[in-house]
């Protein structure tokens, strides 16, 4: 089995018309609002539905949907998979990424090459790659984590004429792939963590929110949701502000902002790599937590347990890069997969089942929702420290 080299880079994305977006006279925007108040709604049930599969392997599960049939794919192994990915270069990325490899070593006896391109950030470089997939022969199914949906789009129905495809993690406007794997979504994952702030601070209280970038799908269907939630509940947003991930930054903000308003009930962010960050400003200022939230990286759950803040980690689980390999190995087998999405369960850390999530072992960014404690050589190759 061959594996092509990676590089690791930073992670883009699609972008979406948030639920506040639109204007009164644009038709389109009228139905585009329409549609996205749907999506959001449908996310919040499925959050609270029960979905198909075993009940300790969430990354086998699904929410009820048509089930495709694959027997026209099918083929005797060894079989030839091949991987477009979008991106490794942050620790989610890093751990998903760990965690499809150990999934195709489980299956290393069928497997004949895993050949993988790594796009590097860039549109254009990955509809390149994806082309030389589909030009080389060399593929029965390709796996594509798209770098943004609008751009890959073309090529991805390109593909789709010449060979199997599943696309995972990021989206791409059309059905054509035989699955597409994801979790719930952004706007539960934004809600429960605004639902959340507003059930512990005070009426009205002081809410500063901590935003990575603009225009990325992830980040604004977290944001759009989150702003409806406080919206609704009349809590005060003393700011909005862009850190890019950055921590120094985020600290720079918190305490910008503590000395404009004096008083800080919570900090909602949309991407938890900040969350310590912004427990460590209060610390240096020796003022008493406010509720921080963030996901579900080893630094935050710790920090979130030693210092006793009031805190909660929606997840956006790494475990979907398992499934998309499962998802593959289905699909030459000629066995139904969920379609045109295989949507997983996306859990939701809380005070009550936090330390299950711990592992002291494994790195400060280690995302806990990999699915990867049953796999071979866990945690070492996760990055553990052996000491």
């Amino acid at each position: 089995m061959r594996l092509i080299s990676i590089q690791k880079y930073a992670a883009v994305a699609g972008t979406v018309i948030p639920l506040a977006a639109g204007s009164a006279n644009s038709a389109a925007a009228q139905v585009a609002d329409v549609a996205t108040e749907q999506q959001f709604t449908e996310q919040i049930e499925l959050m609270n539905s029960t979905p198909n599969g075993p009940n300790n392997r969430p990354w086998e599960q699904w929410f009820e949907a048509e089930m495709a049939d694959t027997t026209a794919y099918a083929k005797k192994a060894p079989y030839r998979l091949c991987f477009s990915n979008a991106s490794v270069g942050n620790a989610w990325r890093v751990t998903g990424w760990t965690t499809m490899q150990a999934e195709v070593d489980l299956h290393a006896d069928e497997i004949e090459s895993f050949d993988y391109a790594d796009a590097q950030g860039n549109d254009d470089k990955q509809i390149s790659d994806i082309r030389s997939f589909i030009n080389s022969g060399s593929c029965d199914v390709l796996i594509i984590s798209p770098n943004t949906s609008a751009a890959l789009t073309p090529v991805v129905e390109e593909a789709c004429k010449s060979l199997p495809v599943i696309t995972f993690d990021r989206s791409v406007n059309t059905t054509c792939p035989v699955t597409a794997v994801r979790s719930i979504g952004g706007y539960a994952w934004g809600k429960a963590a605004a639902d959340y702030v507003v059930k512990n601070i005070p009426p009205g209280g002081n809410v500063l929110v901590l935003r990575t970038a603009p225009g990325l799908d992830i980040f604004e269907t977290r944001w759009a949701a989150a702003e409806k939630v406080f919206k609704e509940a009349g809590v005060t947003v003393i700011g909005n502000e862009f850190v890019g991930g950055d921590r120094a930054k985020t600290k720079a903000t918190v305490v910008d902002y503590l000395s404009r308003a004096g008083h800080i009930d919570a900090v909602w962010v949309d991407l938890g790599v900040v969350s310590v960050a912004v427990a460590e400003a209060f610390e240096d200022m020796g003022l008493p937590y406010p509720v921080i939230t963030g996901e579900d990286e080893q630094d935050y759950l710790q920090a979130w347990r030693d210092g006793g803040f009031k805190g909660i980690a929606p997840t956006y689980p790494a475990y979907q890069w398992r499934t998309a390999i499962q998802a593959a190995f289905k699909v030459l087998k000629g066995q139904k997969v969920p379609s045109p999405e295989w949507i997983l369960p996306q859990p939701v850390i809380t005070q009550a089942n936090r330390d299950q999530y711990i592992d002291e072992k494994l790195p400060p960014l280690h995302f806990a929702t990999c699915g990867c404690e049953d796999m071979p050589n866990y945690p070492g190759r996760w990055g553990a420290d052996n000491q």
